[in-house]
């Protein structure tokens, strides 16, 4: 690090949206020299998503948070250190909190529903379970469009392109519920740590599941990792990490844009080799929406679906330079180091230990139309004779309705 020494002193930022630098060592790095230091995601070195000698347990996001965790100190005063805020990881764990507060307003007494929001995790984790939440999805649909299409050989996305083939090769992961019953047989579990979450031994980019979105209604989707999914999951435990009271099952489920789907097609014909030719969509979008938010399931109104919908040209409009999927990375950003700079002795800062009035408060002005909808929609819609996957009809939101074999 001796290239950062001249760069910062106490007080100072880091601001860390690198791909291939690890996160961890720059994490360390700061919390040493009083460094403020906020982040996306937590990276490895380059290679470290794909590393053959690392085992499928070691490359999760699981194993990395746990790492960045063990970081905190005991005592007061360290630096504050946002990781993981994004728009996702990050601002959907904002909208998460909003969108129980909106299901605890519609479905509870009148004298109940005033109640002010929990002040604590266990507070958050209670409402959940009283709201019956058994699954939450961190529900994507990217529908922006280039003037140019993908051609053969290249990877075309809205963001990352290597953050994206990293993530994606990665083994799917997402916090296992204490609802479920049918323990995936590619699944894999921790023996260290927070134990929310499992592991499946196969490429998220390789794994797809049904969920829904207010933009597109049903989709199939790709179950990538993230770190919200292990973060929202250990959040909202009640009870033994090993038997659990409570715990929603909760993952993303993603649908890039559709010339990033066929990207992904291609670079699995390829055995995971990235392709040679890499292009960003951004000035040369023509049209399209991104929508982002958390789909709770389970509850008496059956699923609710609340986030940002936010167009290429309401981004362009509010921040030049901008596509909707950038705007709602960068408004996050910015709400984390605002937070930051207002309490720079805070430690190691996850997005759910931060006051999420403050945070929407300070992203809504990007996020174009911030929607709340009802929906009937279930996994186990349309999927008849047709279908021969292993399918519990007695119960919708178990997790291998979601799953699509």
């Amino acid at each position: 690090m001796p290239v950062l020494d001249d760069l910062l002193g106490e007080g100072d930022f880091l601001l860390n949206l690198s791909v291939n630098v690890s996160s961890l060592a720059l994490i360390a790095y700061c919390q040493a020299r009083g460094v403020l230091y906020p982040d996306t995601c937590l990276e490895p070195w380059a290679g470290g998503y794909t590393e053959r000698k690392k085992t499928p347990a070691e490359r999760t996001n699981c194993a990395l948070r746990e790492t960045a965790l063990s970081l905190r100190s005991a005592g007061p005063g360290q630096a504050t250190a946002v990781i993981t805020h994004g728009a996702n990881p990050g601002l959907v764990s904002h909208l998460l909190k909003q969108a129980l507060l909106d299901l605890a307003q519609i479905s509870q007494p009148p004298s109940e529903a005033q109640s002010p929001a929990p002040g604590n995790r266990k507070g958050w984790a209670r409402l959940a379970q009283t709201l019956g939440i058994r699954v939450v999805h961190i529900a994507e649909r990217d529908t922006q469009v280039g003037a140019q299409r993908k051609a053969l050989g290249a990877f075309v996305n809205t963001w990352s392109v290597e953050g994206f083939h990293g993530e994606g090769c990665q083994p799917a992961e997402l916090g296992w519920g204490s609802h479920e019953r049918h323990f995936p047989a590619d699944g894999r579990r921790h023996t260290e740590g927070c134990r929310a979450a499992i592991y499946l031994d196969r490429p998220g980019a390789r794994t797809q599941v049904c969920s829904w979105t207010p933009l597109a209604g049903p989709q199939q989707a790709f179950l990538i990792t993230h770190g919200e999914s292990i973060s929202i999951a250990d959040y909202l435990t009640l009870g033994d990490p090993d038997q659990t009271d409570y715990r929603p099952t909760v993952h993303y489920a993603y649908h890039p844009c559709d010339d990033a789907v066929l990207s992904l097609h291609e670079l699995a014909g390829r055995n995971w080799r990235l392709q040679a030719q890499r292009r960003l969509l951004r000035d040369d979008i023509v049209s399209g929406t991104d929508a982002l938010g958390v789909l709770l399931m389970g509850h008496a109104g059956g699923a609710y679906g609340y986030g940002s919908c936010l167009t290429i040209e309401q981004a362009r409009a509010s921040a030049e330079f901008n596509s909707a999927t950038t705007l709602q990375v960068t408004a996050a950003v910015m709400a984390g180091v605002v937070w930051a700079m207002q309490h720079p002795k805070q430690g190691l800062t996850e997005p759910e230990d931060m006051p999420f009035a403050e945070v929407l408060a300070l992203c809504r002005p990007y996020l174009g139309e911030v929607v709340g909808v009802f929906s009937d929609w279930t996994p186990l819609d349309g999927r008849g004779a047709l279908f021969s996957e292993p399918l519990d009809r007695d119960d919708p939101w178990q997790f291998v309705n979601f799953r699509v074999f």
